[in-house]
């Protein structure tokens, strides 16, 4: 009597082959099930970033609510001219990197919102670090010339050192920071290691100290702050008319 071999190539192959469609078939059905939540929490932590750069402390269970109340005008920059938007923020801005190095217009988000009573202004930006992609957003003061606040992520800075651009105590440094020298040139903020400022109390020398052991995050941040707001400077002037 013949027996039906189970140890055959064939037999491997074939049910290699099941295995693998049918965990495909499951990973694409898991991903597809769970897009829209994915995209949705993927809305909220940007909403969450762009009211922490205002200093509003948002979760993500009330985050739409807080940026709802906060942001008050939406608007995507071309050039000189602002468009409202109700979905400026769901702008990606590495895209819009991208397409302005080939030569195409760059779409550049911007959130006006009222906190105690005054008017703030939210841009994006976005540079490199040592290991990767560094970003945030900077809240502006309605006189477009200090900052009211920012907000700092990374994709692979070191714990410790180049990481610590999230932490409160290199971030509360920007606040109040001139972006323009004393005879009105643009100069954005600076991350310094020869800052004779290690206090900050002198807000007008457009410079921050450097996080100990981040000098190339540093310089990154510094790079990133001055390219990003300086694209926003020819919009800035029409509101100063």
């Amino acid at each position: 009597m013949s027996t039906k071999r189970t140890d055959s190539n064939v037999y491997t192959l074939v049910f290699a082959v099941i295995l693998v469609v049918v965990v495909g078939s499951l990973l694409a059905f898991f991903a597809n099930a769970t897009s829209e939540m994915r995209k949705n929490n993927d809305k909220v932590k940007t909403q969450m970033d762009i009211l922490s750069a205002m200093g509003v402390d948002a979760n993500r269970s009330n985050a739409t609510e807080l940026f709802q109340t906060y942001i008050k005008k939406q608007f995507v920059i071309e050039g000189t001219t602002a468009t409202e938007n109700d979905e400026a923020y769901l702008i990606d801005v590495k895209k819009e990197q991208d397409a302005a190095k080939a030569g195409k217009t760059q779409r550049l988000p911007m959130f006006v919102s009222e906190k105690d009573g005054k008017t703030i202004y939210i841009i994006p930006v976005r540079g490199n670090g040592l290991w990767d992609a560094i970003w945030g957003y900077v809240a502006l003061n309605d006189d477009l010339k200090s900052i009211n606040g920012v907000f700092f992520d990374h994709k692979g800075e070191t714990p410790g050192l180049g990481a610590n651009i999230t932490e409160n105590f290199f971030k509360d440094d920007f606040k109040g920071e001139m972006i323009y020298d004393t005879n009105g040139n643009y100069k954005s903020v600076e991350i310094s290691k020869s800052n004779a400022d290690p206090n900050n109390q002198d807000k007008t020398d457009n410079q921050v100290d450097a996080i100990s052991g981040a000098t190339i995050t540093g310089n990154g941040v510094g790079a990133m702050l001055k390219k990003g707001i300086s694209l926003y400077l020819p919009y800035f002037e029409t509101l100063k008319k």
